[in-house]
């Protein structure tokens, strides 16, 4: 029973992200026509503490970099740097995904153009000493769930899990219409054998 609820709760979360998303975009439009200005040029910047934890992230974008700065950790807290040109930085999450009672920080980015493909990194604390990559396969990689698959991509964290979203292509449909329905993917964060990875755990279409 707990794991329905679990999953449950993930589709009714992604479907309050979707409506949220939806009313932005009627809103922003004016906005973006006036200003040639990209999130990234205007710059991401928020900080994300565990509760009950000291360390915390600050995660932030300055031009085509990603900066994630941790703070709290007893040997590392070296300051992260990721390249993402081309991508725009649109959620920071932080959560223990592992119950390990140390976060883990993941950050959310879809690509520009109108196939708003979903880019993940995350980085998962190592026993409050330092932090590791958090891989996340990609979907294009995946020929078990990457039928259809054409972008649009929406993650979030839900109580101890993962999960991502998207519409499904049929053939012919055009970038602003699929016609399969949703397909969504929970993940649980796993170790793997050079770092913690997050692995499928169920998929669910409707």
């Amino acid at each position: 029973m707990k794991k329905i609820s679990s999953f449950v709760l993930c589709a009714l979360l992604m479907s309050c992200s979707f409506s949220k998303n939806e009313k932005s975009d009627v809103s922003e439009v004016s906005a973006k026509e006036e200003s040639s200005v990209t999130r990234q040029e205007t710059g991401f910047n928020t900080e994300l503490t565990y509760p009950g934890s000291k360390i915390s992230f600050k995660v932030s974008v300055k031009g085509d970099s990603l900066v994630i700065q941790p703070s709290g950790l007893s040997i590392s807290n070296e300051t992260l740097y990721h390249d993402i040109t081309g991508y725009t930085v649109v959620n920071a999450e932080i959560g223990d995904l592992n119950i390990d009672s140390y976060p883990e920080v993941f950050v959310y980015l879809t690509s520009d153009g109108s196939g708003s493909y979903g880019k993940f990194i995350g980085y998962s604390v190592n026993n409050g000493k330092s932090v590791s990559q958090v891989y996340l396969p990609e979907i294009s990689e995946n020929n078990e769930v990457n039928k259809g698959y054409m972008g649009h991509d929406e993650m979030a964290i839900v109580e101890n899990t993962f999960c991502q979203r998207f519409p499904i292509y049929k053939d012919g449909d055009s970038n602003a219409n699929p016609t399969g329905g949703t397909r969504q993917i929970q993940y649980k964060l796993v170790d793997g054998e050079t770092g913690r990875i997050l692995k499928i755990d169920k998929v669910l279409e409707f």
